[in-house]
């Protein structure tokens, strides 16, 4: 796990997609966000330096059941008892979950576009989730997939270039996470999906910050109406001309929505 910063604690939660990681996901935002917080960046299970879930252990529990008891034990050891939370996709799906097993533990929640709160009604899988299942079956990694892949997340992928594209390809060549992904997605189609933690949107107490892309082509805007109804201090901020990524695409704004939002409670200890 990375850490920066000082202040209240805010757990940030990256995404799902191939060579994804913490500090991969919100590292240009730590600059201004580790000004006010103590910003802890985990990877999660099958992510980065993370440990890496078998398909025994996909069987049994699902990803967001492994993540989350992962991320409680790591929060426990490291003493800390309430905190603030953010999370995009799939690591929005894991805040949800928590927010949802230990209430009590969230002072304020901020979900991106997240998984398991949204019901789509659109086509599913979405073009960005067949991008995702599609880059580490056939022929493998390559560049040119990891440019398509990129190209469905955001809305302008001209702002992202040859050097994002060969890093982030780079950090998807780890053996272990591309024997990861195979079970995962594997298991994923197994279960039909993420976990539906929008049965339970009514457990979430913390005030919430919805963040979306307007054009977000993984996790669409129209299925968060629920979310909308079901969780009972929340509020919606919408990017026009933005895709899944709201923290690269529109990072000023993002940043200022979340220091704005989060510095209306009381500091987590």
């Amino acid at each position: 796990m990375a850490e920066t910063g000082e202040g209240p604690v805010l757990v940030m939660l990256h995404g799902g997609g191939p060579g994804a990681s913490g500090v991969s996901n919100y590292h240009q935002n730590l600059p201004e966000l580790a000004q006010h917080f103590r910003v802890l960046l985990p990877d999660q299970p099958g992510f980065g330096g993370s440990y890496r879930p078998t398909s025994e252990d996909l069987a049994d529990r699902s990803i967001t059941e492994i993540a989350v008891d992962a991320l409680y034990q790591t929060l426990d050891e490291l003493g800390i008892g309430t905190f603030h939370l953010l999370g995009n996709s799939l690591g929005g799906a894991a805040a949800i979950a928590m927010a949802q097993q230990r209430p009590e533990r969230v002072a304020r929640l901020v979900l991106m576009a997240p998984g398991g709160g949204w019901v789509p009604f659109g086509p599913t899988p979405t073009e960005g989730q067949k991008e995702m299942f599609r880059y580490y079956n056939g022929t493998g990694p390559s560049e040119k997939k990891m440019g398509a892949f990129i190209r469905t997340m955001v809305f302008d992928h001209k702002q992202f270039g040859e050097d994002v594209v060969r890093a982030r390809y780079e950090a998807s060549l780890d053996q272990s996470h591309s024997d990861f992904y195979h079970a995962y997605n594997a298991a994923f189609a197994q279960r039909g999906g993420m976990d539906p933690l929008w049965r339970d949107l009514h457990k979430i107490k913390a005030p919430t910050l919805l963040l979306w892309g307007r054009d977000d082509r993984t996790i669409t805007l129209d299925g968060a109406g629920l979310m909308i109804k079901l969780i009972r201090d929340v509020q919606l901020h919408v990017f026009s001309r933005c895709g899944h990524w709201v923290q690269i695409e529109r990072r000023r704004d993002f940043e200022r929505l979340v220091m704005d939002f989060l510095s209306l409670s009381e500091e987590p200890a």
